[in-house]
């Protein structure tokens, strides 16, 4: 890895990032209202399993899929992959944060004047912008490698989710730690595996998730909340 893929992935990782990614608990903060996560190790299963069950075989596929698309420059893969992740988000709160967070990523990559003038260009036709799309340039254009463009993709959503749980349950700052080292190096070791998936024909996308859309859509009438999601 040379300094400017480093320096990269330092800024995609950054909490100071300014696309929000700070204000969405992606329904953690409904599972604790309704009792369904009250300490450290209901957090820790928790978040292990919304990211081994329902990010890594459908929002990490879509964000490799993207990855390959803008290396190629294939604009009707790339309009595919970010229509469906798009209605692939079953609650309003979900839909807004993809949009949101994938409009602000969309602003910054004109700001840094990131792209070849026909990215840019093609860019502006993409509507809505979605998050794992923005993201997936970004790391096409300043030649970050798919594997640890993924990676921090799948960082940055956990360390949310930790700071989520931190913030509602609430935890202590050392219990957020173990619970983000323990999951973290269980997605590291994980990280080729999903490469591979993304390779076979046979891959079939999994978006099932019941129990958590029904939590995002209750937390839109919740009365209290620290979150937009």
């Amino acid at each position: 890895m040379n300094s400017s893929e480093l320096g990269t992935l330092l800024h995609l990782a950054s909490p100071t990032l300014p696309i929000g990614g700070f204000s969405y608990s992606q329904g953690l903060e409904a599972a604790v209202s309704h009792g369904l996560v009250t300490n450290a190790d209901e957090a820790h299963h928790w978040i292990d399993e919304h990211l081994f069950s329902v990010i890594a075989p459908s929002e990490a596929m879509v964000w490799l899929f993207l990855y390959e698309a803008w290396l190629l420059l294939d604009e009707e893969k790339i309009i595919h992959w970010n229509h469906w992740f798009w209605a692939t988000r079953e609650t309003s709160e979900f839909r807004q944060e993809t949009e949101q967070m994938g409009w602000s990523l969309l602003k910054l990559i004109k700001e840094h004047r990131w792209g070849t003038d026909q990215e840019k260009q093609f860019l502006n036709t993409i509507e809505p912008m979605t998050l794992p799309c923005a993201h997936a340039f970004i790391c096409s254009a300043q030649q970050v490698q798919a594997i640890n463009g993924l990676h921090i993709y799948l960082y940055s959503w956990l360390e949310n989710q930790v700071m989520a749980a931190v913030k509602s349950i609430p935890l202590g700052q050392v219990a957020g730690q173990r619970i983000l080292m323990a999951i973290g190096k269980k997605m590291s070791s994980h990280l080729g595996v999903l490469i591979e998936q993304s390779k076979s024909e046979k891959l079939g996308l999994n978006t099932f998730a019941q129990q958590l859309n029904i939590l995002s859509s209750r937390h839109e009438h919740q009365y209290s909340r620290l979150f937009r999601s």
